[in-house]
């Protein structure tokens, strides 16, 4: 079958034909993937930029989770799904054997492994993984719209660590699949303005606005960020901000912005250290909260929102191609001619 693969510590990827995986353990399931969308995880690891060198040791690796698709087969103890059905899949699985572990609080273990990132992932025809990642859906589920469930559950957990409240105004800063998610899990927490910011990214804003943003800001346009922010929130410091950039300067810029007791929440991936005025974040009493991963909570909650509102979250797909064209939309997504890309296998 055809992978596309990590296959140095450098940049690129790489198709190759590789042996079609099998069911081994009695939890394992075998599933035929339909949809699969690029991440900005995927992007960092294609151009290999500082942050993922927890992969290194595990190369070469078939990329790809954020994914939905049918079970092909499943292992002798698999009760939870069966042959045939559709399913999405939770990328990260626990050892279940740990402390956090034991105590309900999956999403802390130590010993966590990722699909597409320390073992072999979807952008490829077929992908083994552990029946408890497997979530059942509704038959006649759009599975592409349920490739996008990983990265609103990103979103719609940097939300819910938010505490955002009614008439909340919002920024998020940066515009890419992460910052869209945030933006709906705002809107759908009743944020009353919620600006978007970009740069040199008219694609990836004018989907912003779309998806539920009040306002959004090129910096290459409007260069100061300070002043654009506060021309459009009447002077007025925003309650909450999300940096989902990966950019140093974002924290920083966010935290100028953030008014007294708000709370910024990072969920971007930063290749090089941060530094900000610490005295002044001490005395205004903001706090900064690390956004990673999601519960498994959020993943009923999106399964729900896709089939409660489709049309809503269809914009956020830019592109679907043949898993033959994986590199072609790489391109696409780090020129930002694309948005979200969802490879066919």
């Amino acid at each position: 079958m055809l992978a596309a693969k990590k296959l140095a510590p450098e940049p690129g990827l790489t198709l190759v034909q590789a042996p079609e995986p099998s069911v081994v353990a009695g939890d394992d399931v075998l599933v035929q993937v339909a949809a699969a969308g690029i991440c900005g995880s995927d992007l960092h690891v294609y151009q290999w930029t500082p942050g993922y060198e927890f992969m290194q040791s595990k190369l070469p690796v078939t990329l790809g989770h954020e994914f939905a698709g049918h079970v092909i087969r499943v292992g002798s103890d698999v009760t939870g799904v069966s042959t045939g059905q559709p399913v999405v899949v939770m990328p990260t699985t626990t050892c279940m054997k740990c402390r956090r572990c034991l105590s309900g609080q999956f999403e802390q273990c130590n010993h966590r492994a990722t699909t597409g990132l320390t073992r072999d992932g979807a952008f490829a025809q077929y992908v083994t993984v552990p029946e408890r990642a497997c979530i059942a859906l509704e038959p006649g589920t759009d599975l592409t719209l349920a490739a996008l469930v990983e990265p609103l559950c990103i979103g719609d957990n940097a939300a819910d660590l938010a505490g955002i409240h009614v008439g909340d105004t919002v920024l998020v800063l940066g515009p890419g699949t992460i910052g869209q998610a945030i933006i709906l899990g705002a809107r759908w927490r009743g944020a009353s303005k919620i600006i978007a910011v970009g740069l040199d990214d008219d694609v990836r804003l004018s989907l912003a606005r779309r998806l539920g943003a009040t306002d959004t800001i090129d910096l290459r346009d409007e260069p100061d960020i300070e002043a654009a922010v506060l021309s459009r929130t009447n002077g007025n410091a925003v309650d909450v901000v999300f940096e989902a950039t990966g950019n140093p300067r974002s924290i920083a810029h966010g935290l100028s912005l953030l008014k007294r007791g708000g709370t910024l929440v990072a969920a971007g991936i930063h290749a090089q250290p941060i530094t900000f005025d610490l005295t002044s974040f001490v005395r205004n009493k903001q706090q900064i909260r690390a956004a990673h991963g999601s519960k498994r909570e959020s993943w009923y909650r999106m399964i729900k929102k896709i089939s409660q509102e489709p049309d809503l979250i269809r914009p956020m797909i830019t592109q679907e191609l043949a898993l033959t064209h994986a590199i072609e939309a790489f391109e696409l997504c780090v020129t930002k001619q694309a948005s979200k890309v969802i490879l066919r296998p």
